[in-house]
């Protein structure tokens, strides 16, 4: 067996010197071919060895879900700001005018499917009801969304209006609403949903799940104890290769994993939250008093109003806004739950507006019983891409919307491949793009980014999705089956004190724990 093992290794080694000494004599053509020759070599070996391992059928098991839409769900929206018209979006509700601004694209530029996708979107058969929000801007903008329940542009027929709210407490005693979305600054998150529990409602949160400790605790309680369905806004879950990266790890093709680093760079005004306002905003069509709620007492200001995720009375910075999507696409792939350890560190170093959360945050969290540290790292002053790299003892793997596995240098287990030249470590042994013939009409920094992370869209069938959509399906589903959505309560706790954990470590400026006995922070 070994003889025979030797002479195929000696004739593969034959048929390389033969191919290159015919190549020789064709310089360009022959540097063209001998790359095409080689890819064929790597795929042959992906084909016979990598493809055994990874399912590549693997999507969201959720999402196969078997769910009958016969029951219409009516929901109420509370906030419809900019992530709150999103996630209109996504539910089946967009603003008339967005829709001539996509027709008219659509006519200039053929790559811009926006308009079309939309109109491919799952009708999820829900009625907006109710709406509440405290700047009347906001408020139109939402109205006329939900409205627009035939999809169409200004010259198109409308539906009627849901009634407005001032305040949330009237919105959630309403009895023709079955669930809500909340959408509003982070400081709201927490009390919001405790109340929307308590009256029965259906929860979708965006992330954070809340901004303070204590109140974490208040929304599991509330949430078990009123028998209400709970979905965190992290739509990346919605994501195939995800499920391909976890399927990666499942099958140890990275070998023992001691490192994650994820990360944020964005270089932009928009990206560091300097959200532009709106000239007719003003104290007489703002609710601010509501708007301050828990937060501590501050005269009125449009900046802080409009860009309240720059200061800590309203936000949870880095950790809470950015990290927490990168986090939960790890969770979601190693069922990570929280660390035993945080430390951090970072400052304001760019934008001297103001603000009180940092623009550059480094955190680090141990997991010493999986011999594992996840490293974040984000600046909101540089474009410098890093994404999100797992890095294991014989591969290591970056992914995003799509994913990318190479073979280590140093692996044990790829050792001879590489010896032998059947594996080259700068080549990807795996590599999984959807929709990668598909061009993409994204425009704003903030937009490209936001995509390259799997936060806008995916395929499903070939056809480009909206993950928002996919997730608040993902929600509705759960509730008319009885059953648990992927970003469920249980994974919304150990993202919010995760982050809890780094948000502690950075502002108080020492190592934090988890103590897993007591379930607290200390």
């Amino acid at each position: 067996m070994e003889e025979e093992n030797s002479n195929k290794i000696k004739k593969n080694k034959l048929g390389r010197r033969e191919v290159l000494k015919g190549l020789a004599t064709i310089p360009v053509l022959g540097a063209f071919a001998y790359g095409w020759y080689k890819k064929r070599k790597y795929d042959k070996f992906l084909k016979e060895s990598i493809l055994e391992n990874i399912n590549l059928d693997a999507v969201n098991p959720v999402f196969e879900r078997k769910v009958s839409n016969e029951k219409q769900i009516r929901l109420g929206i509370i906030g419809t700001g900019g992530r709150g018209r999103a996630l209109l979006k996504g539910a089946g509700f967009l603003r008339p005018e967005i829709i001539d601004d996509w027709k008219e694209s659509a006519a200039r530029n053929e790559t811009d499917h926006r308009y079309r996708d939309y109109l491919q979107q799952e009708d999820l058969n829900v009625v907006v009801n109710g709406l509440c929000d405290i700047y009347e801007g906001n408020a139109d903008k939402g109205l006329r969304a939900c409205a627009n329940i035939y999809r169409e542009g200004s010259d198109g027929k409308m539906g009627d209006k849901p009634r407005r709210y001032d305040t949330y407490q009237e919105l959630l005693a309403a009895d023709d609403i079955d669930a809500v979305i909340i959408a509003t600054p982070d400081h709201w998150h927490g009390s919001i949903s405790i109340a929307a529990a308590r009256a029965g409602k259906h929860i979708y949160s965006e992330k954070p799940m809340t901004w303070k400790v204590e109140e974490t605790y208040e929304v599991v309680k509330a949430v078990k104890e009123n028998n209400v369905v709970f979905q965190l806004g992290h739509q990346n879950r919605e994501l195939e290769s995800y499920y391909k990266a976890r399927e990666a790890i499942r099958k140890d093709i990275l070998g023992k994993v001691n490192l994650i680093e994820i990360t944020t760079n964005r270089n932009s005004p928009t990206g560091a939250w300097v959200y532009d306002i709106p000239e007719d905003a003003s104290p007489k069509n703002i609710d601010w008093k509501q708007f301050i709620g828990p937060a501590p007492w501050h005269d009125f200001d449009l900046k802080r109003f409009f860009r309240w995720r720059c200061w800590w009375d309203y936000s949870t910075g880095l950790s809470g806004d950015l990290f927490t999507h990168d986090y939960d696409a790890m969770n979601q792939i190693f069922d990570l739950g929280i660390p035993h350890s945080a430390v951090s560190s970072g400052g304001i170093y760019f934008y001297k507006d103001g603000r009180t959360v940092p623009d550059v945050l480094q955190m680090v969290y141990e997991y010493p019983d999986r011999d594992l540290t996840l490293l974040y790292s984000a600046s909101l002053a540089s474009n410098k891409r890093r994404g999100r790299t797992i890095m294991g003892h014989d591969g290591y793997m970056e992914v995003g919307s799509n994913l990318k596995i190479y073979a280590d240098s140093g692996s044990t287990k790829y050792k001879e491949k590489i010896r032998k030249g059947i594996i080259d470590p700068s080549v990807p042994i795996f590599s999984y793009t959807p929709g990668m013939k598909k061009v993409d009409a994204i425009t704003s920094p903030t937009e490209q980014y936001f995509a390259g992370r799997g936060l806008l869209y995916t395929y499903r069938g070939g056809k480009r999705v909206d993950t928002t959509h996919l997730h608040i399906k993902d929600w509705l589903d759960a509730i008319r089956t009885g059953s648990q959505p992927s970003c469920n309560i249980d994974r919304g706790f150990e993202e919010a004190m995760t982050a809890h954990m780094g948000t502690i470590a950075y502002r108080e400026n020492r190592k934090v724990f988890w103590d897993v006995d007591k379930q607290i922070i200390v």
